[in-house]
């Protein structure tokens, strides 16, 4: 969403019972602060793709997909014949209930996101009111949104939105500004959704407001999810943000989750993140940060940017000059850069 996020459970009614949600939320909030101390003992490790796939393997079962009882499949399945989709997966996915069918396509995307994107994006509308924030979607997810593919990362953000019932309208907003401000559990999912809504195109600058406000919480869990709520949003002001984080709040483990949202979760794009080099350039300059706010800028550009200069602030500017020199001239350029 990368190298922090997301809770246990959802800003609707699932299919779980409440003391499993209220014991698996309690494990989850535990979590930060083991990955907090961990920090300290290994700067710049523990981003958001390794921390999820401890955690989530740990607490989140993972049921396989089972063929729906005849009758219970009530939405109307969309199925395209697309270059190089095999009719009888299509035809065996159609079979499957609404639930089934959103898991199955998004694991098939998480491997190969050809042809299984259009199947999904066809039948998000179908979907809509047969979908269970489950756990083994949610750990899907998850999983999609640390995929390298923005396509898959779309998807997946999608998916959870029909899930959680939120349509792309102020009234959601509405509703996930009510459950944050309700000081209730639901209120981390609820940070992190506003962003995924924001990057969706609704209401965008109303939720950087509300998740930069939150980033000055007291509550170090509070800031966690407004961190991971402005990976989510993905806007050009959510950069700033992040990068004033990452050199400001009092916690490691918040500076952590910024680093790991400006160079890896969430879904900024790769020119967006190439944007923050310049200031994550003067940040290796500043004899005012601490060893382990200096050692997750030189992992923030080295995930950035795919170059290794260490902390050698000489070397990278030289580097990033030639780099910039090539962005303004595109037919000049070269670059093998492996950007999320």
């Amino acid at each position: 969403m990368a190298n922090s996020t997301s809770p246990s459970r959802s800003v609707s009614a699932a299919s779980t019972t409440p003391s499993v949600k209220a014991r698996t939320l309690g494990r989850w909030l535990r979590y930060p602060l083991l990955l907090a101390a961990m920090a300290l003992l290994s700067a710049g490790a523990g981003f958001f793709a390794a921390r999820f796939q401890g955690a989530f393997t740990k607490w989140l079962k993972i049921h396989p997909v089972a063929a729906a009882d005849p009758g219970q499949g009530t939405s109307q399945w969309v199925a395209t014949p697309q270059p190089g989709t095999k009719g009888s997966n299509a035809e065996e996915i159609s079979r499957l209930a609404p639930q089934q069918q959103a898991e199955r396509l998004l694991e098939l995307a998480i491997q190969q996101p050809d042809p299984s994107l259009s199947l999904i994006h066809r039948n998000l509308t179908s979907w809509r009111g047969h979908l269970e924030d489950s756990d083994r979607l949610f750990h899907l997810v998850l999983e999609a949104l640390k995929s390298n593919d923005s396509r898959v990362r779309v998807a997946a953000v999608e998916i959870d939105l029909v899930a959680n019932k939120l349509i792309k309208a102020p009234e959601s907003v509405e509703k996930l500004q009510r459950q944050i401000q309700s000081g209730s559990q639901e209120r981390y999912m609820a940070l992190w959704r506003l962003g995924a809504l924001g990057n969706r195109g609704v209401a965008p600058s109303e939720a950087f407001r509300t998740l930069k406000l939150y980033t000055e919480s007291r509550s170090q869990e509070v800031r966690f999810w407004a961190v991971e709520g402005l990976a989510m949003l993905g806007s050009p002001e959510s950069i700033d943000a992040l990068l004033d984080i990452l050199v400001h709040d009092p916690a490691a483990q918040i500076r952590q989750s910024a680093a790991n949202a400006l160079s890896r979760s969430g879904l900024l794009t790769g020119e967006q993140r190439l944007t923050a080099v310049p200031q994550l350039l003067n940040l290796l300059d500043d004899d005012s940060l601490d060893a382990g706010t200096r050692s997750l800028v030189c992992a923030a550009l080295e995930a950035i940017t795919g170059a290794s200069f260490g902390k050698n602030a000489a070397a990278w500017r030289d580097w990033w000059a030639h780099h910039d020199s090539r962005e303004k001239h595109p037919t000049r350029r070269h670059s093998n850069l492996s950007l999320a």
